[in-house]
């Protein structure tokens, strides 16, 4: 009846943004069959509008052209649980297949519970279940998922030998999800393709006499779900969830994957944590990512290096006092400042130091790497620029007053604001080109787009100037003080405010677009990834909002404030927090 195409969606044409588009070709010759036809295809589309789960693809857009009609999704890199049984010549590790699972209960679970009715997939099976590149599932093909309703009955629809005998006589209820999950974990641990059995003969080919190394208690679990009348099984998804989990435990599979990922989809949850880090004291910076390594300074006076893949301990190096400063990484070596007065240099794959700049003050402010130096600001008052290579200072440019801001370096300018109220732009031999002067300090650092320069104050004021001369192009009042940096996306620029809302602002006018309220400041600056944008807040949440419309996505709870900024690579976000962890989480 169709294909799937990987497509490029062309609306965004300096990027490379990939979907998926499923097309369906109606060749029924009878107008009323090929009007039900379209009408089930639209309501596949339909049911994937409204949901907003990271295990369930994105719908973008759908339409009908002549005899065929077309979905547009959200393209899923990796291959299905079938191809990868095709494709291995052993079993899979029990502890693997236990933590798909999870994963798989964690989605019906959110489908069985969707508002305002709840929603059965009704052909779960290992070619409906995508394993993406970070070990992840995401389930595909909602064809013939239907809305739930309390003794409607149905035709029946299927996948011969997933499907539980009820389903045959046009009856689902979430309990068939149940089964075909069952179905589907067997004949992963035992390789034996249940639509070339008997139906329901699942107890004819008992799991541990095809796979010995599968344990007793998840075969016991697995018959459980597989139970002919439907009352047998767990009583839902969650229930069958907590039973996997008892499962690991008891067979020691829990630690070898996370614990953290097992709890997806509780709650305001809707993301995945692929693994933390705990340090020993507060988080309150930002980390960078550099080939494959996390770096991120702590309270407990040591700047960590982190595999990013798996959140394992690299190495780390110590220095006399707290880290809030943001590494930068240039000519081989993670470069930050630490409330001891230095800015040091450290080799980033050994973690031995190399150079050590001191100021006279502790350096809060994040460095910035440009054209051979790093540039850092100091609460000694100054502005500080040091060969990358050797760590001999430059020149260093006296503001009066305290720099937490980081310096920005655009087009051989040098911008940066002061704790005093002071905005600078400086050439690069560090002479003043222009400087403004807000009513209150500047603890934001300064973004760049389209010729103007953006910034918050403690007066609760965003800024917008002309980078050139640094001219007043509009201000915008927030409700309380602001340390949080802006960022900009098309034509909008984000900021997080002490009265505890994030800001969008439309860069032309001035006006507010829309502002999203935390439960308490917005200290955080957000980021840009995608189509999203990402924010730490003092009310302990990492925040995922759609950027255009200010619609959360999914927040994930830290339980303690979050002061410091997310970063993104390879659809992870990695954010600190005063938890003592960094956190690493699904996009």
């Amino acid at each position: 009846m169709g294909a799937v195409y990987r497509a490029r969606d062309l609306h965004f044409p300096n990027v490379v943004k990939q979907v998926a588009v499923k097309e369906m070709v109606n060749q029924a010759r009878d107008q009323i069959i090929r009007d039900t036809i379209v009408r089930n295809f639209e309501r596949e589309a339909n049911i994937l509008a409204t949901l907003n789960h990271p295990a369930i693809p994105r719908i973008y857009d759908y339409f009908t052209h002549n005899e065929r009609s077309y979905l547009i999704l959200e393209f899923i890199e990796g291959k299905d649980l079938e191809a990868l049984l095709n494709e291995s010549q052993g079993f899979i590790a029990e502890a693997q297949v236990i933590q798909w699972a999870v994963e798989l209960c964690d989605v019906l679970s959110y489908l069985h519970n969707h508002k305002p009715e709840p929603i059965i997939f009704r052909d779960m099976k290992p070619s409906n279940v995508m394993v993406n590149p970070h070990n992840h599932i995401v389930l595909v093909d909602f064809g013939i998922a239907k809305t739930f309703q309390t003794g409607q009955k149905g035709t029946m629809i299927g996948t011969e030998g997933y499907s539980p005998p009820e389903q045959y006589k046009g009856e689902a209820t979430p309990l068939a999800d149940i089964y075909a999950l069952g179905a589907t974990v067997h004949h992963v641990l035992t390789r034996r393709d249940p639509r070339l059995e008997p139906p329901f003969s699942f107890s004819e080919r008992p799991i541990r006499q095809i796979n010995p190394s599968v344990s007793l208690e998840l075969e016991t679990l697995i018959y459980t779900s597989l139970q002919y009348n439907p009352e047998s099984r767990f009583p839902s998804t969650q229930a069958m969830k907590d039973a996997l989990l008892n499962v690991a435990r008891k067979t020691g599979a829990l630690p070898q994957f996370s614990s953290a990922t097992a709890l997806i989809g509780e709650g305001d949850n809707r993301t995945k944590c692929l693994w933390s880090f705990e340090c020993e004291d507060e988080i309150r910076g930002t980390p960078t990512y550099n080939n494959g390594v996390i770096y991120i300074g702590s309270y407990d006076n040591n700047l960590y290096a982190l595999n990013a893949a798996s959140g394992e301990f690299i190495w780390k190096f110590p220095t006399d006092g707290g880290i809030v400063s943001k590494p930068v990484v240039q000519d081989g070596n993670a470069v930050f400042g630490s409330e001891d007065k230095c800015l040091y240099a450290i080799s980033a794959r050994s973690g031995k130091i190399v150079w050590t700049y001191y100021t006279e003050g502790p350096v809060r402010s994040s460095p910035f790497a440009a054209e051979g130096h790093i540039f850092v600001g100091s609460d000694d008052g100054s502005i500080h620029a040091v060969n990358a290579i050797s760590g001999r200072r430059a020149w260093r440019m006296e503001a009066g007053s305290p720099i937490r801001s980081t310096p920005l370096v655009q087009n051989d300018f040098v911008y940066f604001g002061s704790e005093n109220g002071d905005f600078f732009c400086l050439d690069f031999r560090g002479s003043i080109k222009w400087r403004f002067k807000a009513k209150r300090a500047i603890t934001s650092s300064a973004t760049i787009s389209q010729g103007i320069v953006f910034f918050t104050a403690m007066d609760s004021v965003v800024y917008a100037l002309d980078a050139k001369t640094g001219f007043v192009i509009w201000r915008f009042r927030m409700g309380k003080p602001s340390i949080s940096t802006p960022c900009v996306a098309e034509n909008f620029v984000f900021t997080g405010s002490a009265d505890s809302n994030l800001y969008c602002i439309d860069v032309r006018s001035s006006k507010d677009v829309w502002h999203y309220g935390a439960d308490n400041q917005i200290t955080s600056s957000p980021i840009i990834y995608k189509d999203s944008v990402y924010f730490g807040s003092v009310d302990g949440h990492v925040y995922c909002l759609e950027y255009r419309t200010g619609r959360l996505r999914w927040k994930f709870n830290t339980t303690k404030p979050i002061t410091g900024t997310a970063i993104a690579s390879d659809d992870i976000i990695y954010i600190g927090s005063t938890d003592h962890r960094i956190y690493a989480l699904t996009a």
